[in-house]
C-alpha cells in the first residue's frame, strides 16, 4: 500500500492542550472545558479564538476542529445544556444568529448547501454538551470522496485563519 502524508498542523495545539489539561488534573482524563462560554467572556481575544461575529447574544465562530472547510459553530452566551432550557426569546435569538451564519457563509465561500444540525447531549455526540451550540456545515457535490471513505480522514484545505479573513471580508461593506 501507497501511504501518502496528510498535514493537519492545527490539531496538534487540539492534542497539546488535551495532554496539559490532563496534566493539570493529576492525570485523569477528562472532557475538554466550556471553551464557547470561555470564549464568550473574553471578547478581547475574539481574533485569537477565531470569532467572526458577536452580539450581544451570542457568538458565530469558526470551529478550529471543523468536518469540512468553514465550519461554524453558533451558540448563545448564557451557556445551557438543551434547547428547551433556554427561553423562546433566547431560542428566536439562537436562530437568528443561525441566519446570520448561513448567510455569511453564502457570502465568504459560495457553498452549494448547507448542513445545520445540533448535538444535544454527549450520547448524541455534543463535545461540549454543557453548552448547546449549532453547527454550520459548508457542502459541495462530490466533497467527499475516497478519501474519507477508504482512509477514514477529512481533507481540510485551507488554513483556519485564511478561512477566518475570509469570513471577516465577507462582513465588510461592499465598497
Amino acid at each position: 500500500m501507497n501511504q501518502e502524508n496528510l498535514w493537519a498542523p492545527w490539531r496538534m495545539a487540539y492534542v497539546r492542550e488535551l495532554g496539559r489539561r490532563t496534566e493539570q488534573l493529576g492525570g485523569e482524563s477528562r472532557a475538554p472545558a466550556n471553551f464557547i462560554a470561555a470564549y464568550w467572556a473574553a471578547p478581547e481575544r475574539d481574533t485569537e479564538n477565531l470569532v467572526i461575529v458577536r452580539d450581544e447574544h451570542g457568538l458565530i465562530l469558526l470551529n478550529r476542529y471543523p468536518y469540512a472547510n468553514g465550519h461554524l459553530l453558533v451558540a448563545l452566551g448564557d451557556a445551557r445544556p438543551t434547547l428547551l432550557d433556554y427561553a423562546p426569546a433566547q431560542r428566536a435569538a439562537l436562530w437568528s444568529l443561525l441566519e446570520r451564519g448561513m448567510d455569511l457563509m453564502q457570502r465568504a465561500i459560495g457553498p452549494q448547501g448547507i448542513n445545520v444540525g445540533i448535538n444535544q447531549g454527549s450520547a448524541a455526540g455534543a463535545g461540549v454538551p454543557e453548552h448547546l451550540h449549532a453547527h454550520l456545515v459548508p457542502r459541495w457535490s462530490a466533497d467527499t470522496n475516497f478519501i474519507t471513505v477508504v482512509g477514514q480522514v477529512r481533507v481540510i484545505p485551507d488554513a483556519l485563519e485564511a478561512m477566518a479573513a475570509a469570513y471577516r471580508r465577507a462582513l465588510e461593506p461592499a465598497g
